[in-house]
């Protein structure tokens, strides 16, 4: 009896192993408030220390949570700053969606606009925005009628996605065909670029090609996302309700890191080793610490 209870406890601690070690998050985790006085907090992004910025919409700034866990405004006034993304010479880009701009940030505060129409015409509002290693842009242009605008009708045609230079040249509509596409994300490694169409619950993966172009749009799973990430096993972070869902590179769910608000707008990796996940979620920020490493 003896020997069948030790068989029995060592087959159920094996398998608890194996269950932490399939899961994404680090065993024993769990998500941690750390800001709680926002009215609606997004667009988180890491930069190359791992301190992370994310934006505070309607109370037009962005908020710097440093890898000690010092949180200030790093930002106010911000533009109305929605998703926002770091560029490799370390300079911030943000939408900007109070004059629907793209913005870039320097580390003191200071901004210039990068880009603020297509073909003449105001974009719908820049949502959220991904950058490759070698420098191009990729941004989301839904159209969600703001407070502070003086339009009712989306100034482009449709609601598509954009590719720009660095320096905000050479604009190019990649794909028009959405109803609201909103997260957006790319895995330089793989080839691959993600594309959320949150009215649609869509997310789309894209083969990305020499120079920046994109190909080859299939269905990756019947979800869409708010805000989106990668880790650096390949797994696609979703964000909405009932929390964080995690897709892994074959299109199906791996597990859903729950979040005990209402709903998830947005999420980063970040902290010095990327092993930290940063959840924006309504009026608060959770952290989760993580198995697996961010990109």
């Amino acid at each position: 009896m003896l020997r069948l209870c030790i068989g029995l406890w060592f087959c159920l601690a094996l398998i608890s192993v194996l269950q932490a070690e399939e899961s994404v998050v680090s065993f024993g985790a769990t998500p941690e408030k750390i800001i709680s006085d926002c009215l609606f907090t997004e667009g988180p992004a890491a930069d190359a220390d791992g301190n992370v910025y994310l934006t505070d919409q309607p109370n037009d700034r962005i908020i710097r949570v440093s890898v000690h866990g010092e949180i200030s405004d790093f930002l106010k006034p911000a533009g109305r700053s929605n998703g926002l993304y770091f560029a490799p010479n370390g300079k911030l880009i943000a939408c900007a969606d109070e004059k629907n701009e793209l913005w870039e940030i320097g580390s003191d505060g200071s901004h210039k606009v990068l880009a603020r129409d297509f073909q003449g015409k105001k974009l719908n509002g820049p949502n959220d925005v991904w950058i490759h290693p070698d420098g191009w842009m990729v941004f989301t242009d839904p159209f969600y009628k703001r407070p502070w605008w003086q339009h009712d009708e989306k100034p482009q045609d449709t609601c598509g996605i954009y590719r720009v230079n660095r320096d905000g040249s050479d604009m190019k509509r990649l794909d028009g065909n959405f109803k609201q596409p909103n997260g957006i994300i790319g895995d330089a490694k793989r080839g691959y670029l993600y594309v959320a169409d949150i009215s649609d619950k869509k997310t789309y993966r894209y083969e990305i090609t020499v120079g920046g172009e994109i190909a080859n749009r299939k269905l990756f799973c019947e979800l869409g996302s708010d805000g989106m990430t990668v880790d650096s096993e390949g797994n696609v972070y979703l964000t909405g309700k009932p929390g964080v869902t995690v897709v892994g590179l074959d299109g199906k769910v791996k597990e859903v890191i729950s979040i005990p608000e209402p709903w998830t707008a947005n999420v980063t990796f970040g902290g010095k080793d990327r092993h930290i996940l940063f959840v924006t979620a309504s009026k608060s920020v959770y952290t989760v610490k993580m198995r697996v490493q961010g990109r």
